[in-house]
């Protein structure tokens, strides 16, 4: 006769490979039922963008198959994101797990369009997902989305995102394209403008924001660094010294700042020849992975140099949607699923430390004196 315990110590050897810890006390396993040795179960992933969903699914099946006596098994799997930054502390947006500004050091990298396409990776995977475009000067999502035209409803005094191809979109771009203005506006007003897109936003429920942050240590990153918690932020460069030079101030202000660095992604990292399909290291080799070595942060994933990316971009038909079995879109997706294993690391440092704050208050209030007592 088979029995629940053995059947959780047998689960409990499955490990998180991103997580370190067993399935079972990172509470993955949910609804178990175990009636006349058949069992029935929901395994639940911190993602379902995890790079070792497969991984894990295989493990939990496997020992399941060793226990001696179980006539058959049923088991659903499923994904609920983690929430990887602290919704109590942010009334305005506390149906936004998870808040990740895509950051650079200097334009050109092409971080908007790596934006574009890991929002457009994630979703793909069955998250929902976000993105703002909070470059106020230069905003280019519009654009890249084929929605030059959209615009933004307001309803009882919030913004209604546009939306495109499963993401919730806002951008500048849809008041600015309309008006053909340049955006002349000092400092206190652009932060203004990028407080009203984070709080005063119907965002609904989403399991990734990505903010698209304009090039630089500015205003705008200083005020999403300053205005809510955030998840982290994720560093885009190219393999050359000077961007990658560049890319190490923007990420030393996030640190000074006591923001977390999910980790650094290369753009535009090599070309990869039709003819040989060979890389070939146009722009210099390493510039990233340097990057994440010095400052020990994750490296999380290299971008090829295509040409169809920008073309794409041009057209308003991302890489993603029409390319999606391209190495390009390979690139991205790999890049997508690390970044989404990070944010589930990050979360889970969170609930630790949670739960430590909440055991040292307990154990703070057990040692109190007994108070109302007369000398």
């Amino acid at each position: 006769m088979v029995g629940v315990d053995e059947v959780l110590e047998k689960l409990g050897t499955v490990i998180d490979p991103d997580l370190k810890k067993d399935i079972v006390s990172m509470g993955m396993i949910k609804d178990l039922e175990l009636v006349e040795d058949k069992l029935k179960f929901t395994l639940e992933l911190t993602t379902p963008a995890c790079p070792f969903n497969v991984e894990i699914e295989d493990d939990v099946r496997r020992v399941i198959g060793e226990i001696t006596g179980l006539k058959g098994f049923e088991l659903n799997v499923t994904a609920k994101v983690m929430e990887g930054r602290s919704l109590d502390a942010d009334t305005g947006m506390a149906t936004v797990k998870n808040i990740i500004g895509v950051a650079s050091g200097k334009g050109g990298v092409g971080k908007s369009t790596v934006s574009l396409n890991l929002a457009l990776a994630l979703s793909q995977t069955g998250a929902k997902v976000g993105l703002l475009d909070a470059d106020i000067y230069g905003p280019s999502i519009p654009l890249m989305l084929g929605m030059k035209d959209g615009h933004m409803q307001v309803e009882d005094n919030k913004l209604q995102p546009a939306e495109s191809n499963g993401l919730k979109v806002v951008s500048f771009g849809f008041f600015a394209e309309q008006s053909h203005q340049a955006a002349i506006y000092r400092g206190p007003i652009i932060s203004g403008i990028l407080k009203q897109f984070l709080v005063d936003t119907n965002w609904s429920d989403l399991d990734y924001l990505i903010v698209d942050l304009p090039p630089g240590t500015g205003d705008i990153p200083l005020t999403l660094a300053q205005t809510i918690p955030i998840t982290g932020i994720l560093i885009v460069t190219t393999p050359q010294d000077v961007a990658s030079n560049v890319a190490v101030k923007a990420l030393g202000m996030f640190e000074k700042l006591n923001v977390p660095i999910i980790g650094v992604v290369e753009n535009m990292s090599h070309f990869i020849c039709t003819k040989c399909n060979e890389k070939h290291y146009v722009f210099g080799d390493g510039g990233a992975k340097k990057i994440s070595e010095d400052f020990k942060i994750p490296f999380l994933g290299e971008i090829p140099l295509n040409p169809r990316i920008m073309s794409a971009s041009d057209m308003g038909k991302p890489m993603m949607i029409t390319t999606p079995d391209s190495p390009s879109a390979d690139a991205f997706r790999v890049s997508a699923k690390n970044i989404a294993a990070q944010c589930s690391i990050l979360a889970a440092r969170l609930q630790e430390e949670a739960a430590s704050e909440q055991a040292q208050e307990s154990t703070a209030e057990q040692l109190k004196e007994p108070t109302g007592k007369s000398a």
